[in-house]
C-alpha cells in the first residue's frame, strides 16, 4: 500500500514550536529573560563580542546564571556588529570568526548559531554575493544565520538555515494578532493536506526596546497569550535547527517502510495520520 502523507513532528509528537532571538547584549536582557522564562519560552540571546568588553556589559556570572543556566542560547551577533553584506568578504569572516572565539572562550561552550547584524543580507554589495556568504558561514561552522525585514504570518520552518526568516518583531501593531493566529493553528486537524505542516512562530528584537518604550507590561501580555501551551514545543534557535536537520537525516528504504535514524536524538514524525518516534541509531519497520 502506498504511503500518502509523512510530516515532521517536534518532540513529543507536537506539531507546534516557538522560538525567540533578541540582539546586541544589554542590561534589559536579565529583565527580559526573567519574563520569559517565567512563561517557559525560550530565546536565543545574540552577542556582539566587542560590547562584552565595555564597562555596562553583563558580567560573565550574570550570563550563565540568567541566561546559560536558564536553558537559553547565545549566538554570534558580529564582533563589531557589521552587515554582512555590506563589508568586504574577509571582514565578514573576521566579524563571525572573532566573535565566535571570543564568546566560546568568555563562556566555554560550542556556539554555532547567528544572527546577521545591521542589515545583514538584505543589501548585499559588489564583490558580496549571499551564495559567498552562506558558503563562508558554513566553512565557518556556523549552523544557522537569522536575517529580517519580512515579517510574515505563515509560520514555516526555513527552506535554508542561512537565510531563516522570523516571523515577526515585537513593535509590529501586528504582534499579538499574529500569536492568535498561530495560537488556532491545528497541525492534526482533518483536511487540506498541506494544512498538516508542523509550524514554527518565531518573534525577534531588543531587550533594550521595553526600556527605551517603556512597554515591559506588553512583553507580559506576549508571554502570557505565547507561553504555556501544552500543545507548542518551547526551543532556542539552535535546538531547533539540530531538530530539524536531524529529522531531514532519517534514511529510508525504497518503498519507504524500513525507515533507520543515524543520529543522536529522538525525532518524531507522523505517517497517513499515525503518529511514531524514533531513537538514536533505531530502525523502524511501518506495516
Amino acid at each position: 500500500m502506498k504511503l500518502i502523507t509523512r510530516f515532521m513532528r517536534f518532540p513529543g509528537g507536537l506539531g507546534k514550536a516557538a522560538t525567540l532571538s533578541y540582539d546586541d547584549g544589554c542590561a534589559a536582557d536579565v529583565r527580559f529573560s526573567d519574563v520569559i522564562t517565567s512563561h517557559g519560552i525560550k530565546c536565543t540571546f545574540n552577542f556582539n563580542s566587542d560590547k562584552l568588553r565595555e564597562e555596562e556589559a553583563l558580567p560573565e556570572s550574570v550570563v550563565r546564571e540568567k541566561i546559560l543556566d536558564r536553558g537559553h542560547e547565545i549566538a554570534v551577533h558580529g564582533e563589531f556588529h557589521r552587515a554582512s553584506g555590506l563589508v568586504r568578504p574577509i571582514e565578514c569572516i573576521k566579524e563571525v570568526l572573532n566573535c565566535r572565539l571570543e564568546l566560546e572562550q568568555r563562556y566555554g561552550i560550542i556556539i554555532r548559531g547567528m544572527a546577521y547584524p545591521d542589515s545583514g543580507i538584505t543589501h548585499i554589495t559588489y564583490p558580496n554575493t549571499y551564495e559567498g556568504i552562506r558558503k563562508n558561514l558554513q566553512d565557518l561552522d556556523i549552523a544557522y544565520a537569522r536575517t529580517l525585514a519580512g515579517d510574515n504570518d505563515k509560520f514555516r520552518l526555513p527552506e535554508d538555515f542561512y537565510a531563516w526568516m522570523p516571523n515577526v518583531h515585537h513593535t509590529n501593531p501586528e504582534a499579538l494578532e499574529y500569536i492568535d493566529k498561530f495560537n488556532a493553528i491545528d497541525p492534526f486537524a482533518p483536511g487540506w493536506y498541506p494544512r498538516n505542516f508542523s509550524r514554527l512562530f518565531y518573534m525577534w528584537g531588543h531587550s533594550y526596546e521595553f526600556d527605551r518604550d517603556n512597554n515591559w507590561a506588553y512583553l507580559e501580555e506576549i508571554c502570557r497569550r505565547l507561553g504555556g501551551k501544552s500543545d507548542v514545543w518551547y526551543a532556542t534557535n539552535m535546538e531547533i535547527c539540530e531538530y530539524v536537520k536531524a529529522y531531514n537525516s532519517l534514511v529510508y528504504s525504497a518503498d519507504e517502510r524500513i525507515i533507520y535514524n543515524p543520529t543522536v536524538t529522538r525525532v518524531w514524525f507522523e505517517i497517513d495520520r499515525v503518529g511514531y518516534s524514533i531513537g538514536p541509531g533505531e530502525t523502524l519497520r511501518i506495516d
